[in-house]
């Protein structure tokens, strides 16, 4: 099973940025992480938002309390989701926009930035 050492309900803050030189605007958080399917399944609960259609991410597990997931979007853009513990009281869910090289510029530098960051604790 995956994530079964953070199991359970966490509060914190969040940051959301659009853009990799606008700053990260900061707000309540909230994350449930739930085994389902008898085990086999681990579902992290948080507010997002995505149009027009859901994305399907790939990844892998990097342990019991840690995942990585990916995905690539419109036009070689990427998507990175890593969830992991910095201890065992401390959740992060860091959310990153994967530039592509020939889209990159000034103040858009090619490769990953933080999107949104959400550092939780037990609730």
């Amino acid at each position: 099973m995956v994530l079964t050492d953070v199991t359970g309900s966490w509060v914190g803050t969040n940051g959301f940025r659009l853009m990799p030189a606008d700053p990260l605007a900061e707000s309540p958080a909230a994350l449930t992480v739930a085994t389902a399917a008898g085990g086999h399944l681990t579902t992290v609960s948080y507010s997002w938002h995505q149009q027009p259609t859901p994305m399907t991410l790939t990844g892998a597990a990097g342990g019991s309390s840690a995942v990585e997931l990916t995905a690539e979007y419109g036009g070689g853009w990427g998507w990175r989701i890593v969830l992991d513990t910095a201890g065992p009281a401390l959740l992060r869910l860091r959310m990153e926009n994967v530039v592509p090289a020939d889209q990159a510029g000034p103040g858009t530098p090619a490769g990953p930035y933080p999107a949104m960051v959400t550092d939780v604790r037990r609730a």
